[in-house]
């Protein structure tokens, strides 16, 4: 395992991606994703082909979170107004392991945050080497892949207006220009890490969901998925910050092996790596699953809902001070600095 930091912190979730047309249920990962074992970083052999099938549909953009996390597409069940949490993805996992009271402002107070320009830049990344993946593989260049860099801006400019505001002050650019340039930079180093050229993935930005047998349902959004001639499947995510320190790493990969548990429920196939590409620093961490880690990751999710239900029922959100604090947009309305929360908008359900 490779691994300089603490994770950063989740960012401000976003406006979220619909998998289909509104009301629709998403169609459960098709070509279930790609893996090569071997060296970690290794590029698939080129014909390493995903599920043939009619013309990829215009990606969107999915929303990022500092350091990349994608945010799955809106759960129905509380996409309108304050109403309990049916489901789990990694981020919101992620949230309520971090502070409580951070996955209630955002879940069912479903407060606003401010978008940053690191969470920003993460989209923005993602979406290039995602759209790099159009071109013929001998195209896929590094020219190319900058040359992408203002069209996807646009696009998300377009899709997302109030992101303009992060430059509104930049009378002469040069803020932007700067941030462009460390995008840039990014995609650049990607290159030094995997070679596009040799790859051809089975799905890009894949939104899986399955119901677990105790009617727990788990969602989220993949990376990308290789799959090797043998069938062996690789899950790779892209982060734009730093690898971990060693003593973090576990932390790091808890969001891949919940992909795993994901696709192994789905498709009743472990996936042979997971993978993690450090852009930020240039690193690529690995993991190869077996059964007895998911099951594990399985029993912990099961744990972690079992005490989700309980804070929901009786309103007891509580604050978990840590040095992501910081991070946080909501301290005007949390008790560790003076704030008061808001009004709890569901029913509580008295003790015993």
């Amino acid at each position: 395992m490779s691994t300089s930091q603490p994770p950063v912190p989740e960012g401000p979730p976003r406006p979220e991606r619909t998998p289909s047309s509104a009301g629709e249920t998403p169609a459960p990962a098709a070509g279930v994703p790609s893996t090569a074992a071997g060296v970690p970083s290794q590029p698939l052999p080129a014909d390493a082909r995903g599920p043939a099938g009619g013309p990829r549909p215009v990606p969107v953009e999915v929303p990022r979170s500092a350091d990349g996390h994608p945010a799955p597409p809106e759960d129905p069940a509380s996409a309108h107004g304050s109403r309990p949490p049916a489901s789990l993805s990694p981020s919101r996992a992620s949230d309520f392991m971090q502070c409580p009271l951070l996955y209630r402002f955002r879940v069912i107070d479903r407060l606003p945050e401010k978008p940053s320009e690191a969470a920003t830049r993460g989209t923005l990344v993602h979406a290039v080497l995602e759209r790099l993946f159009d071109a013929p593989a001998a195209e896929r260049t590094p020219p190319r892949a900058r040359a992408l860099i203002p069209g996807q801006w646009d696009r998300l400019l377009e899709a997302r207006p109030e992101l303009a505001g992060l430059f509104a002050q930049d009378e002469d650019g040069e803020r932007l220009a700067r941030w462009m340039s460390e995008a840039e930079a990014l995609v650049e180093r990607w290159f030094s890490l995997e070679d596009p050229t040799r790859l051809e993935p089975a799905e890009r930005e894949l939104f899986v969901e399955t119901e677990l047998e105790s009617g727990l349902r788990l969602r989220g959004v993949i990376d990308r998925v290789d799959v090797a001639p043998t069938g062996e499947v690789r899950i790779v995510d892209y982060k734009t910050g730093k690898a971990p320190r060693p003593e973090y790493s576990e932390g790091a990969l808890f969001q891949m092996k919940f992909y795993a548990l994901v696709v192994w429920r789905l498709k009743g196939v472990v996936p042979r790596r997971l993978q993690l590409v450090y852009l930020g620093s240039g690193e690529v961490l690995t993991y190869d699953p077996v059964p007895a880690d998911l099951e594990r990751v399985e029993r912990k999710l099961l744990a972690l809902w079992d005490a989700i239900v309980r804070a929901t029922e009786t309103g007891d959100w509580r604050p978990r001070p840590t040095k992501l604090c910081g991070w946080c947009d909501h301290q005007a309305r949390c008790p560790e600095f003076g704030g008061t929360p808001p009004v709890y908008p569901l029913p509580v359900v008295p003790a015993g």
